[in-house]
């Protein structure tokens, strides 16, 4: 301790030794400290003083309300009212965690924690507080701001200029609800309007809050869903009502479909619907992108409870553009049972007003069906390996350099048209897009890349809560946009063909027009800068701001005016005021003249050379200076954010959210028949995998509603069946999204649906064994798909014994083919499937992947038998394979020779015994009985 100075004594005493016990400070409701630190404005704030002595180790319920500092006691009040939130409260030029927010804080930011009087505490600088409150929520916190209502120089002058400042709760933000301007600040407007920015913020480009509810009818047996998604940030809300099974597939399709990052669901949830959100949440963890799960009280899901709330709030609602009640009261119980929860929590965050205009989310009537498993199984949002975009179809599509671009091709990709008039709009306007000559198209082009996230920025403005940097950006960029366009107006009318195209173009200047008119209300350097002191040119319109600016300009010129008595005291007629540190007013003086300064004169700070003064006139003009820009400022923010409550272009921006497509030279063609008729057709992701230098083997498809609507498809293992079968699906849904599908030729009819069921995996999350998934699956494809549906069935029945494996998949072909008559494509390795073709042949095709076979050689007594050896042609070829060939894969796969060698032994036993039973049996049996003998034969020799 000696050789310590007193100083650093000093600052040690707020460390605790980690070996102590009370080094990680009590537990409780607010582990953190007061505010003994020069917090809040540079004044020392009433918290500094602890009110008593309090031991380290005690626990915050036990100390008396006189132990907490003031600091302390208005947090706990806080955090009282909002329990499950991570709140940071501003101190002066930083926000402070507390307690067990302050642990978890610290944890989750990598900062350090410490113990500061009765609780744990940790605090980031406010300029950073968008980048920790990001990190929090991505985490699945909710952040809650705690802000200073009262500034410094008002304060000073009230009666309470001695209490501690009062702060409140002014904002809470989840995952789905980064609006404001805390969490999407402009870093530079100059980086973004030159286009070294992309974008006002960088979010990810899905981030729906996703309701639900249930409804059981007992006398039905019945369970229905309602379902309202919502993405507060962009303006979008989805709505749909359907009836689910014990599977909960249509429920999972859908949440995959919308991708929430945070799902509202009442506390009592039954158990299928839980378990089948918990495997998605956990999939998202392990993604590193989790998804958090508000419960809230059953009782709000009431239909009763949920229809009151809906009513009032569509009673008092005044927007332009919102719904009528009378739309909202006719609308499904379940969906009623979600909308009235929805409100409630979105009133939380002040983004009510999204659910004021929505429309409907219905995979039955307004788009194609692609259900769970077949957005899995064809990787159409997501990739199987990691969950990753890449190696998926909407990456191949995905060619987009705007992000509200990105996020409508996302759209188009889940949920196809399955009118044939829309696909073949879009068709048009992509195919002009891509094949024009026009010089119309790259001007368009080039304007929209340099847009910002509009929908983004838009929707911030509708909430109320963004910045001048921010509105000014977006309406700027509008405007632009605009102005642009309408030089363009004459080209696009004579040069353009496709009417979608044409019509989306032709009347986007008239949609932007009000951008100009908002521009002229602002100065351009104060709302570059968020002044909102000087936003406004003309305050005509403003009368309390114009009142505020006279007072303070009185104020000015009595300080001016005060200047020629500074002068004639001080005997210096050119006197001036200085400006030193940000204070204004000083007067300064050479210490070699301070012998002339009245007395009353209060020094205000000095330096070798000179000392600065103010007298007691300056210091109370000073003071009502502050005040009224502190009051200024406060109109002005008010002014501000009555000017948003105007702005109302935010519906019409859809009409400009039209992206530029980018896909594979190809052709293709959508008609009304029940056909799939493709010609060298390739898969859109293997053959861009592959590149260009590694051929993709093409193949040709031909299925037909009122002809051959089934193919039975055999061959080896690793033979490209797979590839195959989803190669077919993927040019489909290509097709009907209104792309370019990689194919020398295709006719494609509408299809409603694609249901597919391949692969082998369980589902332990829902008690659910291999088998028991594959069944499952396959009885939601019986039940759903219709005649005008592509269904695609891999391998099924091989969960189990080979006799009942076999008869599970004849009987569920021969139904799709007889019963549902669906376009099929059926993939086994169960050779009685092919005697199919004999029953239907005007409906059922044997196809096999063609292949090179180099024979084993046959045992003898001194030589083994040798595995075979394929090479794999890939090639779809007429006809059903005898064998699946499993002994080359296992070479493939390096499994030792010795046990490649026993196998093709065994194998070759096993088929010489099957012979010699065929043979036999033919020789003393009549044909009819050896056809049902050699069907059951065959199953033996596959095995």
């Amino acid at each position: 301790a000696g050789s310590l100075s007193s100083s650093t004594l000093e600052r040690l005493k707020g460390f605790v030794c980690p070996s102590e016990p009370q080094g990680r400070g009590p537990p409780g409701p607010g582990n953190a400290g007061g505010g003994s630190e020069d917090a809040d404005g540079g004044l020392e704030d009433a918290g500094g003083r602890p009110g008593g002595e309090v031991s380290v180790t005690s626990a915050p319920c036990g100390i008396s309300k006189s132990g907490y500092t003031p600091l302390e006691q208005q947090y706990l009040q806080i955090k009282e009212q909002h329990k499950d939130a991570l709140l940071a409260v501003e101190c002066g030029y930083k926000y402070r965690f507390f307690g067990e927010d302050a642990e978890k804080a610290a944890k989750q930011l990598n900062i350090f924690c410490h113990l500061d009087h009765n609780f744990m505490t940790c605090s980031i600088p406010t300029h950073r507080l968008f980048v920790h409150v990001r990190r929090l929520v991505s985490q699945g916190h909710k952040v809650g701001v705690v802000k200073q209502t009262e500034t410094s120089a008002i304060k000073a002058s009230g009666a309470n200029k001695n209490t501690l400042f009062t702060r409140q709760l002014s904002a809470l933000y989840t995952k789905s609800t980064l609006v404001g301007e805390d969490v999407n600040p402009v870093h530079s407007l100059v980086d973004v309007e030159e286009g070294e920015c992309d974008d006002v913020v960088t979010d990810p480009p899905e981030s729906y809050l996703l309701c639900l509810s249930e409804t059981w009818d007992k006398p039905r047996k019945q369970l229905t869903i309602g379902l309202v998604a919502v993405q507060p940030s962009t303006g979008d809300v989805l709505l749909d009502c359907f009836v689910d099974g014990s599977t909960r597939c249509e429920l999972e399709g859908r949440v995959l479909k919308v991708n929430p990052v945070e799902i509202l669901v009442p506390s009592d949830l039954s158990v299928s619907s839980h378990r089948l959100l918990q495997s998605i949440v956990t999939a998202s963890v392990q993604a590193g992108d989790g998804v958090r799960i508000e419960k809230r009280e059953s009782a709000q899901f009431d239909f009763a409870s949920a229809m009151n709330t809906v009513t009032e709030f569509y009673c008092h609602t005044q927007d332009s553009g919102s719904r009528p009640l009378s739309s909202i009261a006719s609308l499904e119980s379940p969906v009623i049972c979600c909308l009235g929860p929805l409100i409630h929590y979105l009133t939380e965050f002040n983004l009510q007003r999204v659910l004021l205009s929505f429309r409907h989310l219905s995979c039955e009537s307004d788009g194609m069906v692609l259900s769970a498993p077949t957005l899995r199984n064809l990787e159409i949002l997501t990739n199987q390996t990691d969950g990753g975009t890449k190696g998926s179809l909407l990456w191949v599509l995905d060619h987009t350099h705007t992000s509200f671009g990105r996020r409508l091709m996302r759209k188009w990709v889940s949920q196809p048209l399955k009118d044939a008039q829309s696909i073949c709009e879009r068709q048009g306007a992509v195919c002009e897009i891509l094949e024009s000559d026009s010089v119309t198209l790259p001007s368009v082009r080039a304007l929209l890349f340099r847009l910002p996230d509009l929908e983004r920025g838009v929707c911030s403005i509708y909430h109320k809560k963004c910045s001048t940097q921010e509105f000014y950006l977006i309406s700027s960029s509008l405007s632009r946009l605009g102005v642009e366009l309408q030089v363009l107006l004459p080209s696009i009318q004579s040069q353009l063909s496709s009417s979608l195209l044409r019509g989306l173009l032709l009347d986007t200047p008239e949609l932007l027009a009000p951008a100009h008119n908002f521009l002229k209300v602002l100065n351009e350097k104060a709302a570059k800068s968020g002044d909102k002191r000087e936003l406004f040119c003309d305050l005509s319109g403003f009368p309390v701001l114009q009142e505020r600016r006279v007072e303070i300009q009185s104020v000015l010129t009595e300080i001016q005016d005060h200047r020629r008595e500074v002068r004639y005291t001080l005997r210096t007629p050119t006197l001036d005021y200085v400006r030193v540190s940000g204070q204004e007013f000083l007067i300064e003086v050479k210490n070699s003249m301070v012998s002339v300064v009245p007395s009353d004169w209060v020094k205000i700070s000095s330096t070798k050379a000179v000392s600065r003064y103010q007298s007691p006139y300056l210091i109370g003009r000073c003071r009502s200076l502050s005040q009224l820009r502190e009051q200024l400022l406060i109109d002005s923010q008010k002014e501000w954010t009555n000017f948003l409550q105007y702005v109302s272009f935010i519906h019409h921006l859809q009409h400009i959210n039209f992206m530029l497509l980018t896909s594979i030279q190809s052709g293709e063609r959508v008609d009304g028949h029940r056909q799939i008729v493709i010609r060298d057709g390739r898969h859109p992701v293997i053959d861009l995998l592959m590149g260009e230098h590694t051929q993709y083997v093409p193949n040709n498809t031909e299925l037909q509603g009122d002809g051959r609507r089934t193919l039975i498809i055999t061959g080896p293992n690793m033979g490209g069946k797979s590839s195959y079968i989803r190669q077919v699906a993927l040019v489909s849904i290509m097709a009907q999204v209104g792309s370019y599908v990689p194919a020398t030729e295709a006719r494609l009819g509408i299809l409603d649906g694609i249901y597919t069921r391949m692969g082998a995996s369980d589902s332990i999350y829902k008690g659910r064994s291999t088998f028991m998934e594959e069944l499952t699956e396959a009885s939601e494809i019986v039940t759903r798909a219709t005649e005008r549906s592509l269904v695609i069935l891999d391998e099924l029945g091989r969960g189990t014994s080979t006799h009942d494996g076999i008869a599970i998949a004849y009987a569920t072909l021969e139904y799709f083919i007889r019963d549902v008559k669906s376009l099929t494509l059926f993939v086994t390795h169960y050779p009685p499937l092919c005697e199919l073709e004999k029953v239907y042949p005007l409906h059922v095709g044997n196809f096999h992947m063609a292949f090179l076979l180099n024979e084993p050689d046959i045992a003898t007594d001194d030589v083994e038998v040798q595995p075979e050896f394929i090479t794999f042609l890939y090639q779809l070829t007429e006809g059903a394979a005898g064998q699946s060939y499993g002994l080359n894969v296992a070479r493939l796969a390096e499994i030792p020779e010795a046990v490649l060698h026993i196998a093709a032994r065994k194998a070759q036993e096993l088929k010489n015994i099957v012979d010699a039973r065929r043979y036999t049996y033919k020789d003393t049996h009549c044909p009819k009985q050896w056809e049902t003998l050699s069907a059951e034969q065959h199953s033996l020799s596959f095995c």
